[in-house]
């Protein structure tokens, strides 16, 4: 017992600075956006007004904070089944055993994942600019007759954050895979080898089935992800052209810490903060049960 005391005892002790940090860094935070959500105060004066729910109805009413709730979804619904498929097709061409270089190609491929953002988002707002690189390349080859203002233009603003979004998450999905590649063991494709099995149904039948579960935490991570894409959006267009980019993270932002709506509106953001960051809980939720149900499923 005193044995089981003292080890229990050290966890406990191990576990102080990563409480700590949690309780200053997560747990003080949220706390305190409960509390400033039900304030009318702008943050920047001492003088405030307690309004209770006030705020989450005027949010409510609010068709941008909607528009924006919209354009998350549709981020997210663009990058995920990009993040998914695209790394796992080059996460199986580098996993071959025979391809010459291939530690280079990965560190290539991975090399945007660490990166700032923010640099990545400023860079390509030259190289995706009406004079800029990608339009100079279109021209040339002839696929465009004239310049498309891919971030000024609603019809493409969008589509061309995701892009910028999956190039440059690319890396880390692949590592993902890569990892799930690589647990598989080997004896069980020499024994479907034996077997008569080949190329696609190799794939189909032995690599799918044991990949999904850590395909399915990959979901989950690059849902929850996505839909608080901040940095990327607000470096490259700032929520435009006429919000047509414009997400939950830059609309609280607008509201918190800008001067484009007039005096800042701490309490009003936080309301939305937490409004939004319901819906996320509610799918992490879901996405965690489904988990577990396909990784018992794949383990029977």
């Amino acid at each position: 017992m005193k044995t089981k005391w003292r080890i229990e005892m050290w966890c406990w002790i191990f576990l102080i600075p990563t409480g700590v940090l949690f309780v200053l860094f997560q747990g003080w935070p949220i706390a305190a956006s409960l509390y400033y959500a039900m304030l009318d105060w702008s943050g920047l004066t001492t003088d405030s007004t307690f309004v209770g729910l006030n705020n989450f109805y005027d949010v409510a009413k609010d068709p941008y904070f909607w528009n924006a709730y919209k354009n998350s979804f549709k981020f997210m619904l663009g990058v995920v089944p990009l993040h998914l498929l695209v790394p796992l097709v080059l996460a199986i061409i580098l996993n071959r055993p025979k391809l010459k270089g291939a530690s280079i190609y990965r560190t290539l491929i991975f090399l945007p994942v660490v990166t700032t953002t923010s640099i990545v988002g400023i860079i390509m707002v030259f190289i995706w600019g009406s004079d800029g690189a990608v339009n100079d390349a279109l021209l040339k080859i002839g696929l465009l007759d004239t310049p498309i203002n891919w971030l000024g233009d609603a019809k493409w603003s969008m589509f061309t954050v995701i892009i910028i979004s999956v190039w440059k998450n690319l890396g880390i999905n692949m590592v993902y895979w890569l990892a799930g590649l690589q647990n598989i063991p080997k004896d069980i494709y020499e024994a479907a080898e034996v077997d008569g099995a080949r190329g696609m149904k190799l794939f189909v039948h032995i690599t799918v089935p044991l990949l999904v579960p850590i395909g399915a935490v990959i979901l989950l991570l690059n849902v929850v992800n996505s839909l608080k894409v901040f940095d990327l959006i607000k470096t490259m267009t700032n929520g435009g052209p006429f919000f047509a980019t414009d997400v939950v993270s830059t609309y609280i932002y607008r509201y918190a810490f800008s001067s484009e709506m007039g005096l800042p509106q701490l309490g009003y953001a936080s309301a939305a903060g937490l409004f939004f960051a319901v819906t996320i809980i509610f799918l992490a939720i879901i996405q965690s049960v489904l988990t577990k149900r396909i990784k018992g499923r794949a383990k029977s």
